[in-house]
């Protein structure tokens, strides 16, 4: 018998679960990157709606130019200084008023959505929400084409892409929740939660070809991206292993230490009966599920996928660390969202740079976020350690803010540099809340299986960053016209008003970890 090509050969060295898990971390990777890629136009199209004036006489000219000359190929502005109405002087303002529109809609709505998309099929809940992202994303973009001035359309078409958008995140990671367990999770995620830094990166990439010559692009071409990957999503997700016959992922060990949240495994012998029946810490009576235990009793009307009945908001709430979490997230995503919006137009003033290329600069702080997330994953694995993981990034990333308002005025390789490290730094406690974190409570053990419970706890945990993610940009928008040091002190102080939400859990790791060696010396 012939021995069998290399490529069969490794094609075979998988198993059929293999594949399936590979398909879906690639598949729903692909999914959310498409959201961000939609999320990153308006930040490099900030340069182009408002530019420097040019001189009255040069803007006289062209008027007179512009007047003999019918029809025009470009849409005439009357004004030079931008796009109608974001020509004025206080554009940073209306410019800000775009990003909160969307963000303010986009934490609202996430609210909602982890509850509605915990009582509806993920497949026809996301595609749903794919294609009225596209549409609504492109819709911006027609106003180039239509010449549209009012403030009012734009503003409309950010709140309604923000609200569509929200079925995305608690429906991909409950999917890969579904099909991955708990061993090596901060990696794994970690590693999947770079379709963020993808997704801007190839949004900045696609925005920025287009800017400088028809921003209307910038926008149409990543809401028909979007709305193919909602037609693929219907045509290819499969949301829970069961669906295909597949078996649920066992967890390659216990781990001791997972987040603040949930304390330690280590069972102290108790002195004696009258002691074990008194009642414990709650938190040490809601430790994370040892294993991934997976029901198959089909799901009765009003209950979720397993047969028990969906989780209620109040109830997600109670879970140990999750108000922690969000509420650090909120401050952390405030961080984030402020570059992701305003860093090309920051990069444009200070580096005096046009459109495209600000717009290219900038995705060297995605390109850092990418590394931050894999490294925090792989740190809080090894460590077993998620708050203290989050804290130490957290530490580091305000007095990096520092350096780089400071070193950014000094020429361009600095604010590469410095890019590369912020991106790592911001991004990294960002990606394993929203990830690791998220699934770890989302599968708490006092949810007893509930899986479904998983989309609920996502939503509030990315809810309550959202707001933060709304309030980034508009607070950037109020304060840069002061300057842009201003602007670095603020997400300084976010950043440490984050850490400090986290001490409580970090504690609690430290001091498991310390009754850890105290029990092994024993």
């Amino acid at each position: 018998m012939a021995q069998l090509p290399p490529g069969i050969r490794f094609i075979t060295s998988f198993s059929r679960d293999q594949w399936y898990r590979a398909f879906i971390f690639s598949l729903t990777f692909l999914l959310y990157a498409s959201f961000h890629l939609s999320r990153k136009p308006i930040s490099i199209v900030k340069g182009e709606l408002h530019k420097h004036c040019a001189s009255q006489v040069e803007l006289d000219s062209y008027k007179e130019y512009a007047a003999q000359i019918q029809p025009v190929k470009k849409p005439f502005n009357a004004s030079q200084c931008g796009w109608e109405p974001f020509d004025k002087s206080n554009y940073k303002q209306l410019l800000g008023a775009l990003d909160y529109s969307f963000l303010c809609a986009y934490a609202v709505g996430m609210y909602l959505s982890g509850l509605i998309g915990e009582r509806l099929p993920i497949r026809y809940y996301l595609t749903g929400g794919m294609l009225a992202s596209g549409l609504f994303t492109a819709m911006f973009g027609l106003g180039y084409f239509y010449n549209v001035h009012n403030l009012w359309f734009y503003i409309m078409a950010q709140i309604a892409n923000g609200l569509v958008q929200t079925t995305g995140w608690p429906s991909v990671v409950t999917c890969i929740g579904n099909w991955f367990g708990k061993g090596r999770r901060g990696l794994i995620m970690g590693v999947w939660n770079s379709h963020t830094s993808v997704g801007n990166i190839l949004g900045s990439l696609i925005a920025a070809y287009w800017v400088s010559t028809c921003w209307g692009l910038s926008f149409v071409v990543p809401g028909v991206v979007v709305a193919v990957m909602g037609v693929v999503c219907f045509l290819f997700l499969i949301e829970h292993p069961k669906d295909v016959s597949c078996s649920c992922t066992p967890s390659s060990s216990s781990k001791t230490f997972l987040n603040g949240a949930s304390r330690c495994r280590i069972q102290m012998p108790p002195l004696n009966a009258k002691e074990n029946g008194k009642s414990q810490d709650p938190e040490l009576q809601h430790l994370l599920t040892d294993s991934e235990n997976c029901s198959v009793s089909l799901s009765s009307t009003g209950e979720g996928r397993h047969g028990t009945s969906a989780i209620s908001f109040l109830g997600a709430l109670k879970i140990p660390g999750v108000v922690e979490f969000s509420l650090c997230l909120l401050f952390a995503k405030l961080v984030s969202y402020t570059f992701l919006f305003w860093l090309p137009l920051y990069i444009t003033n200070v580096e005096h740079l046009d459109a495209k290329r600000a717009g290219d600069l900038s995705t060297l702080f995605d390109v850092g976020g990418i590394f931050g997330g894999i490294l925090a994953g792989l740190i809080s694995d090894r460590l077993e350690k998620r708050a203290s993981t989050c804290g130490m990034m957290l530490l580091l990333a305000a007095p990096t803010l520092y350096m780089f308002s400071a070193v950014s005025k000094m020429g361009l390789e600095a604010t590469v540099v410095m890019l590369l490290i912020s991106g790592a730094l911001v991004n990294g406690p960002y990606a394993l809340i929203t990830t690791a974190v998220s699934a770890d409570l989302g599968t708490h053990k006092s949810l007893k299986g509930n899986a479904r419970a998983l989309s609920t706890v996502t939503a509030i945990i990315d809810g309550t960053g959202s707001v933060g993610a709304a309030l980034g940009p508009l607070l950037a928008g109020l304060i840069s016209p002061s300057g842009w040091n201003n602007v670095f002190y603020m997400l300084m102080v976010a950043d440490a008003c984050a850490l400090l939400l986290l001490l409580r859990l970090i504690q609690k790791e430290l001091q498991c970890h310390a009754d850890h060696t105290l029990f092994k010396e024993h």
